[in-house]
């Protein structure tokens, strides 16, 4: 059974009842009035929702509710990237140290990376963002893949042209040695040049320190009082070191 529209429909009624010729030829002479609340509803039409909303002030009142908090507080705007970008600075502390490119063309940069195509990108150094953002590319891309799964995937990527990265390097500097450059020294040698130095200066200070006290000890014995004699006569028992003993006078 459908929805009943009747009471919804009540001015199109009537006014169809009115027009009709059954009307006039019933009315006669008379002259034929509309109900009084016609013109109103034709004005005011009825709303076409058939249920009364309920006011909210009769809602009964709730004895649990509670004054909200932080209504003036944005909202945390948070991305699925943020949590991925911490796990590999987590497990890379050492990516912070390296220099970042904070440097941007139109910033839309973003929509100009392919990263089905790897970490390489055009104008971006490789740095814990392309892992991020392969991690990410590889979830939407490849059904089944789990978060642990897409992340092993784009770190041993990483970790492949890391290592190219630091052969190149290598070899380009065997390179430059080999025909003449020089690079000055490297940070091994400038560590163990510092420890030498703080070695002596240590050394420097040790040695005051036991002249000061050699010093002071020679003060000190100077300044002791002779024992009497006494002290150095081997005494055989205790009756002959009662009768040796000095009198002291009271």
């Amino acid at each position: 059974m459908g929805r009943n529209f009747r009471a919804a429909r009540v001015y199109e009624t009537v006014r169809d009842f009115l027009e009709t010729d059954v009307v006039k030829r019933a009315a006669g002479q008379r002259a034929r009035k509309p109900p009084a609340w016609f013109s109103a509803v034709q004005m005011i039409p009825p709303t076409e929702l058939l249920t009364r909303p309920h006011p909210i002030q009769h809602s009964p009142p709730d004895t649990n509710a509670r004054r909200p908090h932080n209504v003036y507080r944005p909202t945390k705007i948070v991305y699925p990237e943020d949590q991925m970008r911490y796990q590999f600075y987590k497990d890379h502390p050492w990516e912070l140290a390296r220099p970042k490119l904070l440097l941007e063309h139109d910033g839309k940069d973003g929509r100009h990376r392919d990263w089905s195509k790897g970490l390489r990108q055009p104008g971006m150094a490789l740095s814990g963002e392309s892992v991020v953002q392969r991690q990410l590319w590889l979830l939407e891309n490849t059904p089944g893949m789990s978060v642990a799964e897409a992340y092993d995937a784009a770190r041993h990527e990483f970790y492949k042209l890391r290592q190219q990265e630091d052969i190149a390097r290598r070899i380009a500097v065997e390179e430059a040695r080999y025909v003449g450059a020089y690079f000055g020294k490297g940070p091994i040698q400038v560590s163990m040049i510092n420890e030498d130095k703080a070695y002596d200066e240590w050394r420097v200070w040790a040695y005051g320190h036991i002249q000061k006290a050699a010093a002071l000890r020679e003060q000190g014995s100077a300044q002791v009082v002779d024992m009497p004699d006494v002290l150095d006569v081997d005494v055989g028992d205790e009756g002959a070191a009662a009768a040796e003993a000095p009198v002291i006078p009271q």
